[in-house]
């Protein structure tokens, strides 16, 4: 009975770890890495083919993307995920198999020029299609026997629609253990989805760590629709169009909800039947996969729009653009408008066209709607880039640059402690997963300051449940990216600073008490440096 760590090791994304029972393989999620990778992944140790099943938390792509590539290698076991997930994964892998095909389709023409050989995509939609066939919808709440020794149940987590921790109860021989998996754990008072909800019980629990050393600005309810209101009015008065990045899955419906809740309340004056664009096919599907979803899933506020007959993301002037033509239309009309598009860190996708139309425009405003991670196109417009690249050609950065507060679909350092602390008693030890080398490890330490006996392994590392100790160590392979335009130097002194930042933050943490001159003279010393390097 042993747990073996894959991806999402001291890193972000590429979920997957796998579990043996009684000689038998199940695999806890099966993501894709994007962005910047620091460490390399540990192979998976057995064939795929040697795989019963996959127990999936839920539909994002860092969590699910390469379960085409692993019936393409062998799979022929069941995917066992929420009803919502098998919706969302339906659209969403067959989206990842058109990414897929469409690079390595540009890289061959590139390569054949080159004289060099074609690449082959990492998955087709065959195979992707054949990962759809093997999901096996499930509901919250339910405890189901999936094989000899093993039993499953899912508990919303409220991340995403459908998302949810996993709790597997293992049985091998006389031995019985519980391990837990949180998935990633949503924040609290979102629209739309319910609040997380916990677990009461486990010997051993993964925990993510995505935000796992930082706090929201904001940890209570937030006024989101106020907030995006006088974005619209002052935007609109000033007859420029509102341009919302936003993740196809999630945010996207979040933002819709508001906005209908925005026109009921006429929150936003003399500009009635404003129009609003939603220019991503994913989007769009998505879209109708939240409509037509079991209301339970929803939360208490959202349940009271549907029984007065309101469907609570959806409205008169809402317009879905599916086709690349209507994408180029939304910007041949004058009229003011709010615009909808993936994708949300700007990196890719038609919202890119938008922002060709509309950055250069001093009367329209960017508004950024979630986490705009270091290197993207959204985290240098937010940073106050005057001019970036698109399409070959260059653009000035006129529009007003503006985000929205309380939009993370995940929780903080404090939402992630009280989710843990509502396991009783303290489980046997925590392994911290899903989070940066830095994030990985201040809430290890946070956790063991806590009275918890916590790890954060590397990829390869390999525990025991049944006897409760390490059988295999491993230490972080780190990436060469001395070739790579970043630079091995590079990182090394992003990792500095990021540190230094974080010593900074325990500093003024420390200094609760001190004399009010000391904490002002202290603010205004940090406010100069901001001021500085802004």
């Amino acid at each position: 009975m042993k747990v073996t760590f894959i991806g999402a090791t001291h890193e972000v994304t590429g979920s997957c770890t796998l579990l043996e029972v009684g000689g038998r393989y199940f695999l806890v999620d099966c993501g894709m890495e994007q962005g910047f990778n620091v460490f390399e992944n540990a192979p998976l140790p057995v064939p795929p083919s040697q795989i019963e099943a996959v127990f999936l938390t839920h539909a994002h792509v860092d969590h699910s993307g390469m379960l085409p590539k692993l019936c393409k290698d062998g799979f022929k076991g069941s995917i066992f995920a929420t009803d919502a997930t098998c919706s969302l994964c339906d659209i969403m892998l067959r989206d990842c198999a058109h990414i897929q095909m469409s690079d390595a389709e540009w890289k061959t023409r590139k390569a054949l020029r080159a004289g060099e050989s074609a690449v082959e995509p990492e998955y087709d939609l065959d195979d992707a299609l054949r990962a759809i066939s093997r999901l096996r919808r499930c509901e919250y709440g339910r405890r189901y026997q999936v094989d000899e020794g093993v039993e499953l149940r899912f508990t919303d987590v409220g991340h995403l629609l459908g998302s949810a921790a996993i709790e597997l109860w293992l049985t091998e021989g006389e031995v019985s253990r519980k391990i837990v998996f949180s998935g990633d754990i949503g924040n609290r008072f979102k629209p739309i989805l319910k609040d997380p909800q916990t677990v009461d019980s486990a010997d051993y629990l993964v925990i993510e760590s995505t935000y796992g050393n930082r706090l929201h600005e904001i940890s209570g309810p937030v006024d989101t629709v106020n907030e995006l209101a006088a974005v619209l009015q002052r935007t609109l008065d000033r007859k420029g169009n509102v341009v919302i990045p936003s993740f196809a899955v999630g945010r996207t419906q979040e933002m819709l909800y508001a906005l209908r809740e925005i026109k009921e309340r006429g929150l936003v004056h003399g500009h009635d039947g404003f129009p609003v664009y939603v220019d991503s096919p994913l989007a769009n599907e998505a879209t109708a996969i939240f409509l037509q979803c079991d209301p339970s899933y929803f939360d208490e506020e959202a349940r009271a729009v549907l029984a007065q007959g309101v469907n609570p993301i959806w409205f008169d002037d809402i317009h879905i653009s599916s086709t690349a033509e209507d994408s180029k239309m939304i910007n041949m009309d004058p009229t003011p408008k709010v615009i909808l598009s993936a994708s949300g860190m700007c990196e890719a996708g038609r919202i890119r066209h938008h922002l060709k139309h509309n950055l250069w425009r001093k009367e329209c405003t960017i508004l950024f709607v979630g986490y705009q991670a270091e290197g993207s196109l959204g985290r240098s417009l937010l940073d106050g880039v005057k001019k970036v690249k698109l399409f070959g050609e260059e653009v000035a950065v006129s529009a007003e640059i503006a985000s929205l507060h309380g939009t993370s679909g995940h929780a903080d350092q404090k939402g992630l402690l009280d989710w843990v602390s509502a396991i009783e008693p303290k489980p046997s030890i925590v392994f911290v997963t899903h989070g940066s080398e830095q994030s990985c490890e201040d809430f290890k330490d946070l956790l063991v300051q806590k009275g918890y006996r916590a790890e954060a392994p590397y990829s390869g590392a390999q525990y025991d449940l049944a006897v409760g100790q390490m059988t295999v160590y491993a230490e972080g392979r780190r990436i060469d990216h001395s070739r790579t335009r970043t630079g091995a130097r590079a990182v090394q002194l992003y990792d500095k600073l990021i540190a230094a930042a974080r010593e900074l933050l325990r500093l003024a943490q420390a200094c609760q008490g001190r004399p009010n001159k000391d904490l002002a003279k202290f603010t205004d010393q940090i406010r100069s440096l901001i001021q500085k390097w802004q």
